[in-house]
């Protein structure tokens, strides 16, 4: 199984902090390195724009694949978004992962004036967005109408490769999520939290899949981990506390572990059978959360102890 990290908005975000992850992902031997797409979550605090740090990502790194884990479709145009995939694509000779959902937080969506229509609408726009930038890339008289989102004669340059850049979607929702999944994903990423949980989430998959006739191997199965593993106490409450802060300012991990919201927890061996359980599955990455990323502290440590046993799955 390989190793990845996600940087989300447990701690402020600078270029400067930004541009050492980018060099510590790649010193680390990590196999990618993806951000959430947040104005903010949780608290509001300094952070810096996604696709402007994946110019700085693709300019700077040379081996690892990163992307967006999940860009909302509610925030920016899909034809904009689309540019700036192939730009990237471009930029890093295939390594940018274009990772979209249809946006869940209002709240979010409120304070920052952008519209949060109902969740049947937002995810038909996020089809016909995934349907508008694969005509965007590929065609040189670029055509689509739909409902949200149209093309008139387009010949959006350069025209990346067949199958780049990659689509991943996130999630499980068994009746809308997984069925785009099933039609257009290149990579499926889902939060790893039980077992039972994403043995159902694999057989609505599959069931999708059927319904298409694709083959379910053919779609790249990531996880994405949220746990306060850490090589010491301290660093594990710092980190515990950051994922309340990011999720659920003022609640206790008791009241989300009850509502079932709160992180993965338990003991190394504990998540190593845990996640040779999800390769089992299928699942061939997973990607840690790194809620500390003031320090190295948790991804040295995940280098150094974890990864080497994950490589053996």
């Amino acid at each position: 199984m390989h190793v990845g990290v996600q940087i989300g908005e447990g701690s402020p975000l600078s270029w400067d902090r930004w541009r050492h992850i980018v060099a510590m992902t790649e010193r680390l031997g990590f196999r990618s390195l993806f951000r959430s797409d947040h104005y903010y979550n949780g608290y509001q605090k300094d952070s810096i724009d996604i696709f402007l740090s994946f110019v700085l990502a693709g300019a700077e790194s040379s081996r690892i694949r990163f992307g967006s884990l999940v860009s909302p479709v509610t925030f920016r145009e899909p034809v904009n978004i689309g540019r700036m995939a192939q730009q990237l694509d471009a930029l890093s000779g295939g390594r940018f992962v274009l990772g979209l959902g249809a946006g869940w937080y209002g709240e979010e969506h409120q304070r920052f004036g952008l519209a949060f229509p109902p969740v049947g609408e937002r995810m038909d726009r996020l089809e016909e967005a995934i349907l508008l930038m694969r005509e965007l890339w590929h065609s040189s008289d670029g055509h689509y109408s739909g409902t949200y989102y149209s093309l008139a004669g387009t010949n959006s340059q350069p025209h990346p490769p067949a199958g780049r850049p990659p689509v991943l979607l996130g999630g499980a929702g068994a009746r809308r999520t997984l069925k785009l999944v099933a039609q257009y994903a290149d990579e499926w990423n889902a939060p790893a939290r039980r077992i039972e949980a994403y043995k159902e989430a694999v057989v609505n998959l599959e069931r999708h899949c059927d319904a298409v006739d694709r083959d379910p191997s053919t779609i790249r199965r990531s996880v994405l981990m949220f746990t306060d593993l850490a090589p010491d106490a301290s660093m594990s409450a710092t980190a515990l506390q950051r994922f309340i802060d990011m999720t659920n300012p003022g609640k206790t991990i008791e009241e989300l572990e009850r509502a079932g919201r709160g992180p993965w927890r338990g003991s190394v061996e504990e998540l190593v059978d845990f996640l040779g359980q999800l390769s089992e599955l299928g699942v061939e990455e997973v990607m840690f959360d790194h809620l500390c990323h003031e320090v190295d502290t948790i991804p040295e440590w995940i280098a150094a102890d974890l990864a080497p046993r994950l490589s053996r799955l």
